[in-house]
C-alpha cells in the first residue's frame, strides 16, 4: 500500500528509521525527544522500524476484528475499513508525533497541514488496504 500511495499520489513514505530510532531509545528510559532527527541514531533502525509498522498494522487489523468479530469477515464493508484506517492517524498525531518532538498532529513541523493531510491519507489508504485483504480473505479462505 505504501508502494501504492507513492506511485499514485506521489507521496514519500516517512522514514521508518526514526520510528525504530524511538523505539530504539525505549530501553534508556527515552521516550520523548526534542527532535527525533537529531537523536542518536541505533543499530538497525530503519528495521526495527518497519517490524514495528508492521505489527502495529496487524495490531490495528485485529482490533478491528475484535471490535466488527469474526462474522465480519463474511461481508466485510468499505465504511468500516475506513474509519478504522482514518481512526488509526491518532497514533501518530498523538503519540508518536509529538514523541518525535514534532508537536500534537506535526503542529512544530515546517508545513503542519501538509503533514497532517498525509497522516490522514496515508491512513485512509491503509483502511483501503484493510478491505482489499478482508475481500481476499473472504474470497480465497473463508
Amino acid at each position: 500500500m505504501l508502494y501504492l500511495s507513492k506511485l499514485l499520489f506521489k507521496i514519500p513514505s516517512l522514514d521508518y528509521a526514526l520510528v525504530g530510532r524511538w523505539i530504539g531509545h525505549f530501553k534508556q528510559g527515552v521516550f520523548a525527544h526534542k527532535n527525533i532527527v537529531h537523536a542518536e541514531k541505533i543499530t538497525g533502525e530503519r528495521a526495527l522500524g518497519w517490524m514495528a509498522h508492521y505489527l502495529i498494522g496487524i495490531s490495528f487489523a485485529l482490533l478491528l476484528l475484535l471490535i466488527c468479530g469474526l462474522d465480519w469477515l463474511y461481508q466485510p464493508t468499505f465504511l468500516v475499513c475506513i474509519i478504522v484506517g482514518v481512526a488509526t492517524t491518532a497514533a501518530p498525531w498523538f503519540m508518536m508525533q509529538p514523541a518525535f518532538g514534532f508537536g500534537i498532529a506535526a503542529s512544530k513541523t515546517f508545513k503542519p497541514v501538509t503533514a497532517r493531510l498525509r497522516s490522514l491519507q496515508a491512513h485512509a489508504i491503509y483502511g483501503f488496504g484493510l478491505y482489499i485483504t478482508a475481500l481476499l480473505l473472504n474470497k480465497l479462505i473463508l
